[in-house]
């Protein structure tokens, strides 16, 4: 018998809870006729899940709709505390932002995805709230290619082969080789640039963030690509973004 693929080792009963969960927060709230419709499941099968997840606070009921609650936000809070980097981060991420002027953040990785775990919107018309928490692909992202050029040629291609190389602008990287290339480069100079890879207008640059030499995140600056030129990024930006690093290294070492 072949081996089991790792979906189909999952529990059923678990899959579709998270299935649930996932839904709600997709549709920013639902009832259970309508979720039970979307899922194609029996609307006492997602009743009771609804009933568990209420019970344990993570879901809220409001008029006829369900919506995920803030029990999901207490968790979240709790494993972003344990992650070292943002232990060690806040400090500099603010000063980045005051000195910089542009948006600055803390990125961890997870799953093949880069994650937004602290942020600060400098001069910029943007609430970063609405960004905090979220994942994206890494190879468009300044912070996230500075994660994959560290990370082992293995685990680089697992993430390639599970989460692809989408295109979201015409610079996007989408090519394999052509991501080696670039991500060889990344480690011979020390930090990622993304020239509007990601979003029209919009340039940023990355550094890596090891802990005893193993890659747990990386710190960037973003903007406006009129004020975050190519030279603006590797010049200034960067020398700010190195002393950033350093005295993350340095609390981190005396924790």
């Amino acid at each position: 018998m072949g081996q089991k693929s790792e979906k189909s080792r999952g529990i059923k009963s678990d899959e579709t809870l998270f299935d649930v969960v996932e839904l709600l927060r997709r549709l920013d709230g639902e009832g259970v006729t309508e979720l039970a419709d979307r899922l194609e499941i029996a609307k006492s099968t997602v009743h009771g899940h609804l009933t568990t997840l209420v019970e344990r606070g993570f879901v809220v009921k409001r008029g006829g709709e369900y919506h995920l609650g803030l029990r999901f936000f207490e968790y979240g809070q709790y494993v972003r505390g344990q992650l070292e980097i943002f232990q060690s981060g806040l400090a500099a991420v603010d000063r980045l932002e005051r000195e910089t002027g542009e948006m600055t953040w803390l990125i961890a990785h997870q799953n093949g995805k880069a994650i937004y775990v602290y942020g600060r919107g400098g001069d910029n018309d943007i609430n970063v709230n609405t960004i905090l928490g979220t994942q994206d692909h890494m190879h468009y992202n300044s912070g996230g290619k500075a994660i994959l050029a560290h990370l082992p040629e293995a685990e680089v291609d697992r993430i390639v082969e599970r989460h692809g190389l989408p295109a979201r602008t015409e610079n996007t990287i989408t090519d394999r080789d052509r991501l080696d290339e670039e991500l060889k480069q990344i480690r011979e100079q020390g930090y990622a640039l993304n020239l509007s890879e990601d979003l029209e207008g919009v340039q940023a640059i990355g550094v890596p963030l090891t802990v005893e030499g193993e890659i747990q995140g990386a710190l960037s600056v973003a903007g406006p690509a009129h004020r975050m030129s190519k030279e603006r990024c590797e010049g200034e930006i960067l020398e700010r973004l190195r002393a950033a690093t350093d005295e993350i290294d340095l609390t981190i070492a005396y924790r």
